[in-house]
Protein backbone atom coordinates (compact mmCIF):
# COMPACT_ATOMS: atom_id res chain seq x y z
CA UNK A 1 0.00 0.00 0.00
CA UNK A 2 1.39 3.65 -0.51
CA UNK A 3 2.05 5.93 2.48
CA UNK A 4 -0.45 8.74 1.14
CA UNK A 5 -3.26 6.09 1.09
CA UNK A 6 -2.18 4.30 4.51
CA UNK A 7 -2.16 8.08 6.28
CA UNK A 8 -5.68 8.72 4.34
CA UNK A 9 -7.40 11.21 7.14
CA UNK A 10 -4.56 11.28 9.52
CA UNK A 11 -3.30 14.88 10.05
CA UNK A 12 -0.24 15.07 9.25
CA UNK A 13 2.47 17.72 10.77
CA UNK A 14 5.68 17.14 9.06
CA UNK A 15 6.97 14.72 6.69
CA UNK A 16 10.31 13.98 5.12
CA UNK A 17 9.52 10.82 2.63
CA UNK A 18 7.72 10.76 -0.55
CA UNK A 19 4.10 9.65 0.01
CA UNK A 20 4.56 7.28 -3.29
CA UNK A 21 6.40 4.99 -0.93
CA UNK A 22 5.11 1.50 -0.75
CA UNK A 23 4.72 0.23 2.63
CA UNK A 24 4.51 -3.71 3.21
CA UNK A 25 2.84 -3.59 6.73
CA UNK A 26 2.44 -2.03 9.99
CA UNK A 27 4.48 -2.53 13.40
CA UNK A 28 3.73 -0.88 16.32
CA UNK A 29 6.41 -3.13 18.61
CA UNK A 30 9.97 -3.21 17.44
CA UNK A 31 10.27 -6.76 17.65
CA UNK A 32 7.85 -7.45 14.95
CA UNK A 33 9.15 -5.28 12.34
CA UNK A 34 9.45 -6.90 8.69
CA UNK A 35 11.57 -5.37 5.70
CA UNK A 36 9.23 -2.69 4.59
CA UNK A 37 6.96 -2.09 6.76
CA UNK A 38 6.16 1.41 8.85
CA UNK A 39 7.02 1.62 12.79
CA UNK A 40 4.51 3.71 15.33
CA UNK A 41 6.63 4.80 17.80
CA UNK A 42 3.54 5.10 20.53
CA UNK A 43 4.39 6.44 23.90
CA UNK A 44 3.34 4.00 26.24
CA UNK A 45 3.10 3.64 29.70
CA UNK A 46 5.89 1.53 30.95
CA UNK A 47 7.98 2.11 27.10
CA UNK A 48 8.34 5.02 24.61
CA UNK A 49 7.99 3.62 21.57
CA UNK A 50 10.85 6.28 19.96
CA UNK A 51 13.49 4.14 22.09
CA UNK A 52 13.04 1.76 19.69
CA UNK A 53 12.98 3.56 16.54
CA UNK A 54 16.60 2.03 15.98
CA UNK A 55 15.78 -1.22 16.32
CA UNK A 56 13.54 -0.59 13.80
CA UNK A 57 14.96 0.53 11.25
CA UNK A 58 17.97 -2.17 11.57
CA UNK A 59 14.83 -4.54 10.89
CA UNK A 60 13.84 -2.97 7.87
CA UNK A 61 11.56 -0.58 8.47
CA UNK A 62 10.93 2.19 5.91
CA UNK A 63 9.52 4.97 7.80
CA UNK A 64 8.97 5.59 11.01
CA UNK A 65 5.17 7.32 12.46
CA UNK A 66 6.17 9.68 15.66
CA UNK A 67 5.40 12.23 17.46
CA UNK A 68 8.77 13.91 18.10
CA UNK A 69 10.81 14.40 15.18
CA UNK A 70 13.95 11.75 15.23
CA UNK A 71 17.46 13.31 15.13
CA UNK A 72 19.21 12.57 11.91
CA UNK A 73 18.59 11.52 8.57
CA UNK A 74 15.56 9.40 9.53
CA UNK A 75 12.25 8.81 7.40
CA UNK A 76 9.51 10.32 9.47
CA UNK A 77 6.10 11.06 9.17
CA UNK A 78 4.97 13.50 12.46
CA UNK A 79 1.53 13.21 13.95
CA UNK A 80 -0.01 14.69 16.88
CA UNK A 81 -1.14 11.29 18.87
CA UNK A 82 0.49 8.12 17.25
CA UNK A 83 -2.33 6.23 19.22
CA UNK A 84 -4.92 8.10 17.47
CA UNK A 85 -2.75 7.40 13.93
CA UNK A 86 -2.46 4.09 14.68
CA UNK A 87 -6.44 3.44 14.97
CA UNK A 88 -7.12 5.24 11.68
CA UNK A 89 -4.12 3.41 9.98
CA UNK A 90 -5.50 0.13 10.93
CA UNK A 91 -9.12 0.77 9.06
CA UNK A 92 -6.74 2.15 5.93
CA UNK A 93 -4.58 -0.89 5.73
CA UNK A 94 -7.59 -3.24 6.44
CA UNK A 95 -10.23 -1.30 4.02
CA UNK A 96 -12.64 -0.08 6.57
CA UNK A 97 -14.29 -4.10 7.61
CA UNK A 98 -16.35 -2.69 10.47
CA UNK A 99 -18.04 -0.30 7.79
CA UNK A 100 -19.35 -3.75 6.54
CA UNK A 101 -20.59 -4.97 9.42
CA UNK A 102 -23.24 -3.84 12.37
CA UNK A 103 -20.88 -3.29 15.61
CA UNK A 104 -22.86 -3.27 18.69
CA UNK A 105 -20.97 -2.31 22.00
CA UNK A 106 -21.15 -2.99 25.90
CA UNK A 107 -19.29 -0.63 28.52
CA UNK A 108 -19.64 -0.40 31.92
CA UNK A 109 -17.93 -2.06 35.29
CA UNK A 110 -20.50 -5.48 35.72
CA UNK A 111 -21.87 -7.20 33.22
CA UNK A 112 -20.03 -6.19 30.12
CA UNK A 113 -19.31 -10.44 29.34
CA UNK A 114 -22.77 -11.89 29.83
CA UNK A 115 -24.81 -9.26 27.85
CA UNK A 116 -22.20 -9.75 24.95
CA UNK A 117 -23.04 -13.60 25.01
CA UNK A 118 -26.61 -13.29 25.23
CA UNK A 119 -26.81 -10.36 22.32
CA UNK A 120 -25.09 -12.80 20.27
CA UNK A 121 -27.15 -15.57 20.90
CA UNK A 122 -30.36 -13.37 19.41
CA UNK A 123 -28.81 -12.05 16.90
CA UNK A 124 -28.55 -15.55 15.78
CA UNK A 125 -31.63 -16.44 16.74
CA UNK A 126 -33.75 -13.81 15.40
CA UNK A 127 -31.46 -12.85 12.17
CA UNK A 128 -29.98 -15.72 11.37
CA UNK A 129 -26.77 -13.93 11.73
CA UNK A 130 -23.41 -14.99 11.35
CA UNK A 131 -21.90 -12.93 14.86
CA UNK A 132 -18.42 -12.00 16.01
CA UNK A 133 -17.86 -11.14 19.62
CA UNK A 134 -15.23 -9.29 21.41
CA UNK A 135 -14.34 -9.38 24.96
CA UNK A 136 -12.69 -10.78 28.02
CA UNK A 137 -12.96 -14.66 27.75
CA UNK A 138 -12.25 -14.96 23.89
CA UNK A 139 -12.96 -13.85 20.97
CA UNK A 140 -15.58 -15.57 18.41
CA UNK A 141 -16.17 -15.74 14.86
CA UNK A 142 -19.34 -17.46 14.76
CA UNK A 143 -18.72 -20.95 16.69
CA UNK A 144 -15.22 -20.80 16.28
CA UNK A 145 -13.06 -19.61 18.94
CA UNK A 146 -9.66 -17.61 19.45
CA UNK A 147 -8.15 -16.29 22.45
CA UNK A 148 -7.98 -12.96 23.92
CA UNK A 149 -5.37 -11.19 25.45
CA UNK A 150 -7.24 -7.50 26.58
CA UNK A 151 -11.02 -6.89 26.85
CA UNK A 152 -10.47 -4.28 23.85
CA UNK A 153 -7.68 -5.34 21.60
CA UNK A 154 -5.14 -2.60 20.43
CA UNK A 155 -6.56 -0.72 17.76
CA UNK A 156 -4.56 -2.21 15.25
CA UNK A 157 -5.27 -6.04 15.80
CA UNK A 158 -8.70 -5.13 16.29
CA UNK A 159 -9.36 -3.77 13.23
CA UNK A 160 -7.15 -7.04 11.87
CA UNK A 161 -9.87 -9.00 13.61
CA UNK A 162 -12.60 -7.28 12.08
CA UNK A 163 -11.21 -7.88 8.87
CA UNK A 164 -11.20 -11.68 9.92
CA UNK A 165 -14.98 -11.56 10.73
CA UNK A 166 -15.60 -9.76 7.76
CA UNK A 167 -14.52 -11.78 5.56
CA UNK A 168 -15.93 -15.05 7.18
CA UNK A 169 -19.27 -13.70 6.52
CA UNK A 170 -19.68 -12.12 10.21
CA UNK A 171 -22.84 -9.77 9.46
CA UNK A 172 -22.95 -8.39 13.27
CA UNK A 173 -20.29 -7.99 16.24
CA UNK A 174 -20.68 -7.72 19.49
CA UNK A 175 -17.86 -6.54 21.76
CA UNK A 176 -17.33 -5.19 25.15
CA UNK A 177 -15.64 -1.66 25.17
CA UNK A 178 -13.27 -1.08 28.25
CA UNK A 179 -12.95 2.05 29.66
CA UNK A 180 -8.99 1.60 28.74
CA UNK A 181 -9.86 0.79 25.01
CA UNK A 182 -12.01 3.64 24.73
CA UNK A 183 -9.16 6.06 26.86
CA UNK A 184 -6.27 4.83 24.59
CA UNK A 185 -7.99 5.01 21.41
CA UNK A 186 -8.69 1.78 20.48
CA UNK A 187 -12.20 2.07 19.48
CA UNK A 188 -11.54 5.13 17.19
CA UNK A 189 -12.45 4.23 13.80
CA UNK A 190 -15.22 2.13 15.24
CA UNK A 191 -18.68 2.83 14.00
CA UNK A 192 -20.88 2.06 16.68
CA UNK A 193 -24.35 1.13 15.74
CA UNK A 194 -25.31 0.73 19.48
CA UNK A 195 -23.75 1.15 22.64
CA UNK A 196 -25.30 0.25 25.74
CA UNK A 197 -23.58 1.33 29.21
CA UNK A 198 -24.63 -0.82 32.53
CA UNK A 199 -23.39 0.35 35.55
CA UNK A 200 -20.37 2.44 37.14
CA UNK A 201 -18.42 1.26 40.65
CA UNK A 202 -15.04 1.70 41.23
CA UNK A 203 -12.83 0.08 39.12
CA UNK A 204 -9.61 0.61 37.58
CA UNK A 205 -8.95 3.33 39.46
CA UNK A 206 -4.90 1.95 38.99
CA UNK A 207 -5.42 3.19 35.32
CA UNK A 208 -7.97 6.01 35.31
CA UNK A 209 -6.59 8.04 39.10
CA UNK A 210 -10.16 9.25 39.84
CA UNK A 211 -13.97 8.03 39.54
CA UNK A 212 -14.76 11.05 37.31
CA UNK A 213 -12.27 10.10 34.98
CA UNK A 214 -13.03 6.75 34.51
CA UNK A 215 -16.81 7.70 34.35
CA UNK A 216 -15.78 10.12 31.59
CA UNK A 217 -13.40 7.57 29.58
CA UNK A 218 -16.68 5.14 29.48
CA UNK A 219 -18.56 8.13 28.46
CA UNK A 220 -16.53 8.41 25.42
CA UNK A 221 -18.39 5.47 23.57
CA UNK A 222 -21.59 7.23 23.34
CA UNK A 223 -20.20 9.90 21.36
CA UNK A 224 -19.59 7.60 18.99
CA UNK A 225 -22.80 5.37 18.20
CA UNK A 226 -26.08 6.04 16.43
CA UNK A 227 -27.95 4.61 19.05
CA UNK A 228 -27.29 4.19 23.09
CA UNK A 229 -29.02 1.71 25.42
CA UNK A 230 -28.63 2.51 29.61
CA UNK A 231 -29.57 1.71 32.74
CA UNK A 232 -31.06 4.72 34.34
CA UNK A 233 -31.19 3.01 37.95
CA UNK A 234 -27.15 3.75 37.84
CA UNK A 235 -26.40 6.87 39.64
CA UNK A 236 -24.16 7.21 37.50
CA UNK A 237 -26.24 7.29 34.31
CA UNK A 238 -27.65 10.98 34.06
CA UNK A 239 -23.80 12.44 34.06
CA UNK A 240 -22.14 9.13 31.98
CA UNK A 241 -25.18 10.04 28.93
CA UNK A 242 -25.16 13.29 29.45
CA UNK A 243 -23.19 14.32 26.28
CA UNK A 244 -24.31 11.35 24.39
CA UNK A 245 -24.86 12.31 21.09
CA UNK A 246 -26.83 9.39 19.39
CA UNK A 247 -30.53 8.46 19.83
CA UNK A 248 -31.13 7.18 23.69
CA UNK A 249 -33.26 4.12 25.29
CA UNK A 250 -33.50 3.77 29.01
CA UNK A 251 -33.91 1.17 31.41
CA UNK A 252 -35.49 0.39 34.47
CA UNK A 253 -35.90 -2.39 36.81
CA UNK A 254 -37.12 -0.10 39.90
CA UNK A 255 -40.20 1.17 38.31
CA UNK A 256 -38.52 4.62 36.90
CA UNK A 257 -39.92 5.90 34.22
CA UNK A 258 -38.24 4.35 31.33
CA UNK A 259 -38.32 3.51 27.86
CA UNK A 260 -37.97 -0.21 28.80
CA UNK A 261 -38.96 -1.43 31.68
CA UNK A 262 -39.49 -4.81 34.42
CA UNK A 263 -42.04 -5.21 36.35
CA UNK A 264 -43.48 -8.64 38.23
CA UNK A 265 -39.70 -9.75 38.82
CA UNK A 266 -39.56 -13.32 39.72
CA UNK A 267 -35.75 -14.47 41.44
CA UNK A 268 -35.36 -18.25 41.11
CA UNK A 269 -32.64 -20.79 42.03
CA UNK A 270 -31.74 -21.37 38.02
CA UNK A 271 -33.59 -18.69 36.43
CA UNK A 272 -34.98 -15.28 36.33
CA UNK A 273 -38.71 -14.08 35.25
CA UNK A 274 -40.04 -10.65 34.36
CA UNK A 275 -42.21 -8.77 32.45
CA UNK A 276 -41.17 -6.48 30.40
CA UNK A 277 -43.01 -3.16 28.73
CA UNK A 278 -41.77 -0.96 25.70
CA UNK A 279 -43.81 1.11 23.89
CA UNK A 280 -47.32 -0.29 25.43
CA UNK A 281 -46.51 -4.12 23.90
CA UNK A 282 -46.11 -6.41 27.43
CA UNK A 283 -43.50 -9.22 26.88
CA UNK A 284 -43.08 -12.05 29.58
CA UNK A 285 -39.42 -12.94 29.45
CA UNK A 286 -37.69 -15.61 31.09
CA UNK A 287 -33.52 -16.47 31.54
CA UNK A 288 -31.76 -19.34 33.00
CA UNK A 289 -29.08 -17.43 34.79
CA UNK A 290 -30.09 -16.68 38.62
CA UNK A 291 -30.00 -13.32 39.88
CA UNK A 292 -30.85 -9.96 40.47
CA UNK A 293 -28.47 -8.28 38.04
CA UNK A 294 -29.78 -11.09 35.62
CA UNK A 295 -32.48 -9.15 35.07
CA UNK A 296 -30.94 -5.54 34.40
CA UNK A 297 -28.66 -7.36 31.81
CA UNK A 298 -31.69 -9.42 29.55
CA UNK A 299 -32.93 -5.27 29.86
CA UNK A 300 -29.86 -4.20 28.05
CA UNK A 301 -29.97 -6.85 25.30
CA UNK A 302 -33.67 -6.29 24.81
CA UNK A 303 -32.85 -2.66 24.30
CA UNK A 304 -29.89 -3.12 22.16
CA UNK A 305 -31.90 -5.55 19.96
CA UNK A 306 -34.43 -2.97 19.93
CA UNK A 307 -31.67 -0.72 18.28
CA UNK A 308 -31.13 -3.10 15.66
CA UNK A 309 -34.67 -3.29 15.03
CA UNK A 310 -35.74 -6.60 16.27
CA UNK A 311 -39.33 -6.94 17.81
CA UNK A 312 -39.47 -7.25 21.80
CA UNK A 313 -41.15 -10.95 21.57
CA UNK A 314 -38.94 -12.04 19.00
CA UNK A 315 -36.18 -10.68 21.09
CA UNK A 316 -37.85 -12.44 24.83
CA UNK A 317 -38.18 -15.46 22.57
CA UNK A 318 -34.52 -15.75 21.83
CA UNK A 319 -33.47 -14.99 25.41
CA UNK A 320 -35.59 -17.64 26.95
CA UNK A 321 -33.40 -20.32 24.68
CA UNK A 322 -29.56 -18.69 25.74
CA UNK A 323 -27.77 -20.31 28.32
CA UNK A 324 -25.48 -17.08 29.23
CA UNK A 325 -22.00 -17.39 29.89
CA UNK A 326 -19.53 -20.02 31.43
CA UNK A 327 -18.28 -19.45 35.01
CA UNK A 328 -20.98 -16.12 35.41
CA UNK A 329 -23.57 -17.61 37.46
CA UNK A 330 -23.57 -20.82 35.46
CA UNK A 331 -25.67 -23.33 37.46
CA UNK A 332 -24.00 -26.59 38.25
CA UNK A 333 -25.90 -29.93 37.67
CA UNK A 334 -26.61 -31.52 40.48
CA UNK A 335 -29.14 -34.23 40.24
CA UNK A 336 -30.97 -36.11 43.16
CA UNK A 337 -29.70 -33.05 45.19
CA UNK A 338 -31.87 -30.66 46.94
CA UNK A 339 -29.51 -28.02 46.85
CA UNK A 340 -27.99 -25.84 44.25
CA UNK A 341 -24.21 -24.82 42.79
CA UNK A 342 -23.44 -22.11 41.21
CA UNK A 343 -20.02 -21.07 39.76
CA UNK A 344 -18.56 -17.67 39.08
CA UNK A 345 -15.62 -15.71 38.29
CA UNK A 346 -16.24 -13.30 41.29
CA UNK A 347 -12.68 -12.73 42.41
CA UNK A 348 -12.80 -9.44 43.28
CA UNK A 349 -14.45 -7.54 46.18
CA UNK A 350 -17.18 -5.90 44.38
CA UNK A 351 -17.53 -8.63 41.99
CA UNK A 352 -17.52 -11.02 44.90
CA UNK A 353 -20.34 -8.49 47.13
CA UNK A 354 -22.61 -8.64 43.90
CA UNK A 355 -22.65 -12.03 43.53
CA UNK A 356 -23.46 -13.31 47.46
CA UNK A 357 -26.00 -10.40 47.48
CA UNK A 358 -27.46 -11.34 44.43
CA UNK A 359 -27.98 -15.04 45.59
CA UNK A 360 -29.90 -13.92 48.38
CA UNK A 361 -32.19 -12.69 46.88
CA UNK A 362 -33.86 -16.49 45.56
CA UNK A 363 -31.78 -18.23 48.38
CA UNK A 364 -33.94 -19.95 50.35
CA UNK A 365 -31.96 -21.98 52.59
CA UNK A 366 -28.32 -21.01 53.62
CA UNK A 367 -25.68 -19.68 51.57
CA UNK A 368 -22.59 -21.29 51.41
CA UNK A 369 -19.39 -19.29 49.70
CA UNK A 370 -15.96 -21.04 48.40
CA UNK A 371 -13.45 -18.72 47.78
CA UNK A 372 -9.45 -17.44 48.47
CA UNK A 373 -7.28 -14.92 46.53
CA UNK A 374 -4.78 -15.15 44.52
CA UNK A 375 -1.13 -15.12 44.83
CA UNK A 376 1.65 -12.78 43.76
CA UNK A 377 -1.52 -10.35 42.86
CA UNK A 378 -2.77 -7.31 45.57
CA UNK A 379 -2.61 -7.77 48.82
CA UNK A 380 -4.87 -5.43 50.06
CA UNK A 381 -7.69 -6.85 48.79
CA UNK A 382 -7.59 -10.06 50.52
CA UNK A 383 -8.44 -9.12 54.12
CA UNK A 384 -11.65 -6.98 52.15
CA UNK A 385 -12.56 -10.28 50.45
CA UNK A 386 -12.90 -12.27 53.65
CA UNK A 387 -14.79 -9.66 55.18
CA UNK A 388 -17.14 -9.53 52.15
CA UNK A 389 -17.25 -13.33 51.55
CA UNK A 390 -18.11 -14.02 55.56
CA UNK A 391 -20.79 -11.59 55.68
CA UNK A 392 -22.87 -12.14 53.20
CA UNK A 393 -23.16 -15.85 53.15
CA UNK A 394 -24.46 -18.26 55.77
CA UNK A 395 -21.32 -19.89 56.21
CA UNK A 396 -17.73 -19.45 54.12
CA UNK A 397 -15.41 -21.51 52.95
CA UNK A 398 -12.03 -19.99 52.24
CA UNK A 399 -9.44 -21.73 50.45
CA UNK A 400 -6.78 -21.44 47.62
CA UNK A 401 -7.23 -20.11 44.47
CA UNK A 402 -4.44 -19.84 41.63
CA UNK A 403 -1.60 -19.55 45.14
CA UNK A 404 1.07 -19.04 42.26
CA UNK A 405 4.54 -18.83 44.11
CA UNK A 406 3.15 -17.95 47.50
CA UNK A 407 2.39 -19.82 50.05
CA UNK A 408 -1.67 -20.61 50.35
CA UNK A 409 -1.41 -20.40 54.46
CA UNK A 410 0.12 -16.51 54.11
CA UNK A 411 -2.73 -15.50 51.74
CA UNK A 412 -5.57 -17.52 54.01
CA UNK A 413 -4.02 -15.48 56.84
CA UNK A 414 -4.00 -12.08 55.03
CA UNK A 415 -7.86 -13.37 54.32
CA UNK A 416 -8.72 -14.18 58.11
CA UNK A 417 -7.40 -10.79 58.92
CA UNK A 418 -10.85 -9.23 57.54
CA UNK A 419 -12.99 -12.37 58.10
CA UNK A 420 -12.50 -12.35 61.88
CA UNK A 421 -13.77 -8.97 61.88
CA UNK A 422 -17.22 -10.11 61.00
CA UNK A 423 -17.91 -12.16 64.06
CA UNK A 424 -19.08 -15.43 62.22
CA UNK A 425 -17.96 -18.75 61.77
CA UNK A 426 -16.23 -20.09 59.05
CA UNK A 427 -14.39 -23.11 57.69
CA UNK A 428 -10.67 -22.64 56.25
CA UNK A 429 -9.93 -25.90 53.92
CA UNK A 430 -6.60 -24.97 51.74
CA UNK A 431 -7.05 -27.19 49.31
CA UNK A 432 -9.49 -26.24 46.80
CA UNK A 433 -10.94 -29.89 45.46
CA UNK A 434 -11.35 -30.63 49.15
CA UNK A 435 -13.04 -27.30 49.86
CA UNK A 436 -15.66 -27.73 47.36
CA UNK A 437 -16.21 -31.33 49.01
CA UNK A 438 -16.82 -29.81 52.24
CA UNK A 439 -19.17 -27.39 51.04
CA UNK A 440 -21.38 -29.81 49.12
CA UNK A 441 -20.95 -32.12 52.36
CA UNK A 442 -22.63 -28.96 54.53
CA UNK A 443 -25.24 -28.49 52.09
CA UNK A 444 -28.45 -28.90 52.86
CA UNK A 445 -32.06 -28.86 51.56
CA UNK A 446 -32.68 -25.51 49.42
CA UNK A 447 -29.31 -24.04 50.17
CA UNK A 448 -27.05 -22.77 47.88
CA UNK A 449 -23.67 -23.25 47.25
CA UNK A 450 -21.23 -20.40 45.68
CA UNK A 451 -18.04 -21.24 44.00
CA UNK A 452 -16.33 -18.35 43.38
CA UNK A 453 -13.22 -17.50 41.79
CA UNK A 454 -12.39 -20.01 38.93
CA UNK A 455 -15.46 -19.01 36.78
CA UNK A 456 -14.34 -20.28 33.42
CA UNK A 457 -10.53 -21.35 34.30
CA UNK A 458 -10.26 -24.70 34.64
CA UNK A 459 -7.03 -25.01 36.32
CA UNK A 460 -4.66 -23.86 39.56
CA UNK A 461 -1.64 -22.55 39.84
CA UNK A 462 0.31 -23.03 42.46
CA UNK A 463 4.06 -22.35 41.84
CA UNK A 464 4.91 -22.29 38.60
CA UNK A 465 2.18 -25.35 37.49
CA UNK A 466 -0.75 -24.97 35.90
CA UNK A 467 -2.91 -28.09 37.54
CA UNK A 468 -6.05 -29.20 36.01
CA UNK A 469 -9.17 -28.19 38.31
CA UNK A 470 -12.19 -28.02 36.27
CA UNK A 471 -15.04 -27.07 39.44
CA UNK A 472 -17.86 -28.94 36.85
CA UNK A 473 -16.09 -32.60 37.48
CA UNK A 474 -15.24 -31.57 41.24
CA UNK A 475 -19.34 -30.96 41.87
CA UNK A 476 -19.93 -34.00 39.71
CA UNK A 477 -17.22 -36.41 41.51
CA UNK A 478 -18.80 -35.34 44.87
CA UNK A 479 -22.71 -35.90 44.39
Amino acid sequence: MKLSDLLNDIPVLEMNVKPELEISGVSYDSRTVQPGHLFVAITGYSADGHKYIPDALNRGAVCVLCERKPAGEIPFVLVPDCRVALAQLGANWFDHPADRMTILGVTGTNGKTSITYLMKAVLEKTLNAKVGLIGTIQNMIGDRCLPADHTTPESFELQRLFAEMATAGCTHVVMEVSSVGLYLHRTDCVPFAVGAFTNLTEDHLDFHKTMEAYRQAKALLFRRSAFSVFNIDDPEVARTMEDAACWTLSSSAAGKPADLSASGIELGPDHVAFTAEYKGERVPVQVGIPGGFTVYNALTVLGMAIGVGIPLRKAAAALAESRGVRGRMEVVPTPGKPYTVLIDYAHTPDALENVLRSVRGFCKGRIIAVFGCGGNRDPFKRPIMGKIGVRYSDLAVITSDNPRKEEPEKIIADILKGADEVGKPYLVVVNRREAIARAMAEAKPEDVVVLCGKGHETYQIIGTEVTHLDEREEVAKNL
